[in-house]
Order: structure tokens, then sequence, then C-alpha cells
């Protein structure tokens, strides 16, 4: 049991920092949408969330369809502000560090930008970030799966040796 316990604690270890590049991927992908919707479907901010809440999955639908509709209502609030606090609430659950969020979340500044090339400025320096985080990552990343199992193994086998 204390093997197979241990065993279990290297293999969520190993998940997790499988589920943080997914999760980064995740986010690189909505940026991508979200420059595509903006450059060639010549969509507003809110329309392109109401159509990438239709490509992407849970729970990023929800947190687009939330900015969606919030700004549809038209409350004078500010698309940067809306976003960030949707966004948050989105990726709260999410396997990601606090630094992974705010390069996310540098999409759009508060005051908001009325002009096309400058929204894709904005999210293409956040992609470039995030970029260079998954890249880091995908590097580490088998290392650390190996190890992490590894470790979880060994340090089972201890605890069986040292109880004998």
């Amino acid at each position: 049991m204390i093997l197979s316990g241990c065993l279990g604690m290297g293999l969520w270890y190993r998940e997790s920092f499988i589920g943080r590049l997914e999760a980064l991927r995740n986010l690189q992908r909505i940026q991508e949408l979200l420059v595509s919707e903006i450059r060639y479907g010549k969509a507003t901010l809110p329309e392109c969330c109401s159509h990438i809440a239709e490509r992407v999955p849970e729970p990023y639908r929800s947190g687009f369809l939330h900015i969606y509709e919030r700004m549809r209502k038209n409350m004078g609030e500010i698309f940067g502000q809306v976003f960030r606090e949707n966004m948050e609430d989105c990726l709260k659950d999410l396997p990601l560090t606090e630094e992974d969020k705010v390069k996310f979340l540098s999409l759009f500044s508060d005051n908001g930008f009325e002009d096309e090339g400058m929204q894709i400025r904005s999210i293409e320096q956040s992609k470039e970030l995030l970029q260079q985080t998954i890249s880091r990552l995908e590097k580490e990343n088998t290392e650390k799966c190996r190890m992490a199992v590894g470790l979880g193994v060994m340090s089972g086998l201890l605890l069986v040796i040292i109880l004998l």
C-alpha cells in the first residue's frame, strides 16, 4: 500500500506538470482565435468572445459567454476589465501559476483599444510571453515527469525498507 501510494503521488505530480502545459496551450489557442476573429472576421471584441465560446471547451466557454453577455448589456463597462474579471474566474481552478495567468490576462489593458492593430499587437505580445513559457516547459517536462514518478517509487521503496 505504501509503495502504491507513493507511486500514485509521483503520477499525480507528473499529471500536474502535463496539465499546466495543456492549459497553456489552450490559452495560446484562445489567443490565436482572438487574433483570427479580429483580423479576418472584423468582429468587435464582444462578438469575438461569442464566436470563440463556440470553439473552446469549458471552463473557457462559460467565461467567454459571460463576457459577451455583460458587454451586450452595454452598462458602460470597459472590455479589458470585464475580460480580466471573467477570465480570472475561469483560470482559478486550472493548474497555472500566477505568472501564467498574468501573462494571459495582459491581453487587454484596462483602458481598452479601439484600434484593430493595437488589439492584435497586444494579443501577440501576450502570446509571445506564453510561447516562451511553453517552450521552456516542453524542454523541462520530460525530465521532471520521469523524475516525479521515479522519486515516488524510490521513496515508497525506502519507506517499505525502513518499516521492515
